[in-house]
């Protein structure tokens, strides 16, 4: 369990001093994790509805905060360059987000082309169940992407890293909540970036 809870640390900590150093990526995860709760809320009734706010809301703020905001040359508050943050990265770099993001896009353009799903759904009739059978196929790639990533660490890294980047993805709407409430004052007042002072943070190379 101790490993367990390192690891978590270190990804979450990894996580924040790389990745969103940007005051505006901030808020946009603020608004991202808010909608993920909402999502989670919504799994209980509405899953469709709940896959859809998670991608459409949930995910197109965070990763536009990543894509747009994030600086990406050499990070001057770490001395690192962004090729080695993006090497150690346990969960999707960029690279592996465009494959993620290419899939999102086409299940969409699958569901228009073939209703059926090649015989395994009854075809939408109109606009709403097409929604609702995009919403559904959305949240299956979600789960499927934790899941395949999670079995990937367990072979790469050790099951402890494939727990902690699993328990980080699934609570990281809680944590970014947590951490960033306070990033759109920051923003309002002219803070662009976050100085990331006093922060206690393990030496990364332990995530590789």
């Amino acid at each position: 369990m101790s490993r367990f809870l390192d690891r978590l640390r270190t990804l979450r900590l990894d996580d924040h001093r790389y990745y969103h150093q940007s005051r505006i990526n901030q808020t946009l995860h603020l608004v991202s994790a808010v909608s993920f709760l909402y999502a989670y809320a919504l799994l209980f009734t509405d899953p469709a509805l709940a896959g859809l706010i998670g991608w459409l809301v949930g995910m197109v703020t965070r990763q536009c905060g990543h894509l747009f905001w994030e600086p990406r040359g050499h990070d001057l508050i770490h001395d690192v360059s962004y090729e080695y943050k993006e090497s150690i990265k346990a969960g999707y770099n960029m690279h592996r987000k465009s494959v993620l993001i290419g899939v999102w896009l086409a299940m969409p353009l699958m569901l228009l082309l073939r209703p059926d799903l090649f015989g395994l759904i009854e075809p939408a009739r109109d606009f709403a169940g097409l929604a609702h059978h995009t919403g559904l196929a959305w949240l299956a790639l979600g789960a499927a992407g934790i899941v395949l990533r999670t079995v990937q660490l367990f072979v790469q890294r050790g099951p402890a890293w494939g727990f902690a980047w699993a328990a980080k993805v699934l609570t990281d709407p809680f944590h970014n909540v947590a951490l960033y409430w306070k990033s759109p004052l920051a923003l309002l007042q002219g803070e662009l970036l976050d100085p990331m002072r006093n922060l206690d943070l393990p030496d990364a190379r332990r995530a590789a």
